[in-house]
C-alpha cells in the first residue's frame, strides 16, 4: 500500500523471500548447535538463563525477533534491537578456568552468534532446495549487516559475502571447542524437557528434526562434538526431502502459526508483498523507503527492489 513502511529489508530483498521458508526452523536449530561450539559465547547462555525450563519460550522469542526484524516496521525492528542490546549490556559470564568475568556483548561474541545464524540459514535452505544464485546468496549475507547493526555490531566489521564469511570461519575455528556447555546444549536439543505424555512424540518427531539439524553442520563441527553424522551428501538428500515435504504445506496455513509476522506484513503492504522464491531474479521497480535505503547503503550498491503494492 502506498506510503506503508517496508521495514528494514522490504519485499524486494532476498531476506524477505528466504525467511518465509519452513526450513528456517531446522536452520535455527543448526545455528544453536554451531553457536554452542564457541566456549565464551555459550557460557553467556548457560550462565544467564535456565534454557532447559523455558525451551519453547526461548525458541519463540528468537523466532519473534527474526520475524520482527524481517517483516515488521522499521520502528518495530529498531525497538526489538534496542531490547536485545539492553539485555546483553546487563549480562556477564565467567570463565571457569581463569575466573575472568566478561560481558556477553563483546563484539567478537556478537559477531560469532551473527555469523553462525546467517551461515545456518543460508546453508540449510540452499541445500534443501531453495534456489538462490551465488550472487543472491552474497546479497543475503550483505543485507544482514543491517541485522548485525541491530544487536550492536559495526556493519563494516561484518562479512558481506560468502568468501568473507568463509574466511571468518577459518579464522575463528581455533577458538572453537565442544566443552561441557556445548555438550549440555547438545543433550538439551536431543532431549528437551517435556510432559511425560509427550515423550513418545518427542522421540519420534523432535529427535529427527534435531538429528537433521546436527547432520547439516560442517564436518569440523561433527569432529568437535565427537558424535557421528551422515556424509554431507546424505545430509543434503535428507534436507531436500524434508524441504519438499514441508513446502507442500500451504503457506497460508504455515503462516497462521504465531507470531504471524508475514500475514501482518501483507496486511500492511498489500498482497503483492507475499514472500515467494520465484520473485528472486525479477527486475522490479525501485522502491524508496527508510529501512531499505539504510540496508542498501551498507551493501554499497544500487539494487532493484519491489514497488509498493497499491
Amino acid at each position: 500500500m502506498v506510503g506503508a513502511d517496508p521495514g528494514l529489508f522490504g519485499p524486494g530483498s532476498v531476506t524477505w523471500q528466504l525467511h518465509g521458508d519452513p526450513m528456517m526452523w531446522i536452520a535455527g536449530i543448526r545455528a544453536l548447535y554451531l553457536q554452542a561450539l564457541h566456549p565464551r559465547a555459550v557460557r553467556g547462555v548457560t550462565q544467564n538463563s535456565d534454557f532447559r525450563r523455558d525451551a519453547w519460550g526461548r525458541l519463540m522469542r528468537t523466532a519473534n525477533f527474526v520475524g520482527t526484524t524481517t517483516y515488521g516496521t522499521t520502528e518495530a525492528a529498531e525497538r526489538a534491537g534496542a531490547r536485545v542490546r539492553k539485555i546483553h549490556g546487563m549480562l556477564t559470564a565467567t570463565d571457569p578456568d581463569t575466573g575472568e568475568r566478561y560481558g556477553v556483548d563483546e563484539p567478537g561474541l556478537l559477531l560469532w552468534v551473527h555469523c553462525a545464524e546467517i551461515d545456518s540459514y543460508l546453508d540449510v535452505l540452499r541445500r534443501s532446495g531453495f534456489r538462490l544464485t551465488d550472487a543472491e546468496a552474497d546479497r543475503y549475507i550483505a543485507e544482514h549487516r543491517e541485522s548485525a547493526r541491530l544487536v550492536g555490531l559495526d556493519p563494516g566489521t561484518v562479512p558481506a559475502d560468502r568468501a568473507r564469511l568463509a574466511a571468518y570461519f577459518e579464522q575463528v575455528r581455533p577458538e572453537l571447542a565442544a566443552g561441557p556447555e556445548a555438550r549440555e546444549v547438545d543433550d538439551f536439543l536431543l532431549r528437551p524437557p517435556t510432559h511425560p505424555l509427550l515423550v513418545p512424540l518427542r522421540e519420534v518427531l523432535w529427535r529427527r528434526v534435531a538429528q537433521l539439524a546436527y547432520a547439516s553442520l560442517p564436518p569440523y563441527a561433527h569432529e568437535l562434538y565427537g558424535r557421528p553424522a551422515p556424509a554431507p551428501a546424505t545430509a543434503t538428500r535428507q534436507l531436500r526431502l524434508t524441504g519438499l515435504l514441508l513446502r507442500r504445506v500451504p503457506a497460508r496455513v504455515r503462516w497462521q502459526l504465531p507470531p504471524k509476522h508475514i500475514l501482518r506484513a501483507m496486511a500492511r503492504l498489500g498482497p503483492d508483498a507475499r514472500p515467494a522464491p520465484c520473485k528472486l531474479g525479477r527486475q522490479p521497480a525501485i522502491l524508496g523507503g527508510p529501512g531499505e535505503g539504510r540496508a542498501n547503503s551498507y551493501r554499497g550498491e544500487r539494487r532493484a527492489r519491489w514497488g509498493r503494492p497499491g
